[in-house]
C-alpha cells in the first residue's frame, strides 16, 4: 500500500497512558506530512470501544498537524473542520518544514449515524476526494460501504490486566492496518 514505505511506526503499539496515546497520534501526524502527494484525501478510520482512546489519539494527531484548537469528539455535531496551519505562518519551528500540502483536517464521529446516507448529506464524497484534506473518522465501521479502499485503519483495544495486577484503564493496544 502507499503508506508502508513512509511509515516509521510499528503496526502494533502498546500505550499505558493517555499522554502516550496522544504522543503516538502526534508522531503519526508527522509521518503523514512525510508522505508524497496523494490524489485524494488521507483518510484514517478509527475503530474501538467507547472510551477506547480514539479521540485521545486524535488530540495528539491534531497537535502534530500544528492545530492549536481543543479537539473534542464531535459526537453531536458529527463533523468538525480545522484549518491546518501554513508553515510560513508558524512561529514554532517544529512545524515549519512539515506541512506543504494539506489545508484542512476533518474530524468525523459516526457514532450516532444510522447509515452512510447521513454522512453523504454533509459532503463526505467531496471531502475525501480533495487531496488537501486529512480526514479522521471515529466509528468508521458504521460507514464502511463508502470508505475509500486505500485508507489507514487504526484499531484501539483495551488490554485486560492479568489476575492479581493493578488495573490500568489506560493500557491499550493500537493496531495500524495499512
Amino acid at each position: 500500500m502507499r503508506f508502508q514505505k513512509i511509515m516509521q511506526v510499528d503496526k502494533k503499539i502498546i500505550t499505558t497512558s493517555y499522554k502516550q496515546t496522544q504522543k503516538l497520534g502526534e508522531k503519526f501526524a508527522r509521518e503523514i506530512f512525510k508522505m508524497p502527494p496523494q490524489k485524494e484525501a488521507v483518510v484514517l478510520g478509527l475503530q474501538g470501544n467507547l472510551g477506547g482512546g480514539k479521540t485521545t489519539f486524535l488530540q495528539g494527531f491534531a497537535k502534530g498537524l500544528g492545530i492549536k484548537e481543543n479537539i473534542l469528539s464531535p459526537t453531536f455535531v458529527i463533523q468538525k473542520k480545522f484549518q491546518i496551519p501554513n508553515p510560513k505562518s508558524q512561529s514554532n519551528t517544529k512545524y515549519k518544514i512539515l506541512n506543504t500540502k494539506y489545508l484542512n483536517f476533518y474530524h468525523i464521529d459516526c457514532y450516532r449515524l444510522k447509515n452512510e446516507k447521513d454522512i453523504l448529506a454533509l459532503g463526505f464524497k467531496e471531502i475525501i476526494q480533495d487531496s488537501k484534506n486529512i480526514v479522521a473518522i471515529e466509528w468508521s465501521e458504521k460507514i464502511k460501504k463508502i470508505l475509500p479502499k486505500n485508507m489507514i485503519m487504526i484499531e484501539f483495544k483495551y488490554i485486560h490486566p492479568e489476575r492479581n495486577r493493578r488495573i490500568n484503564k489506560n493500557k491499550r493496544e493500537i493496531i495500524f492496518k495499512i
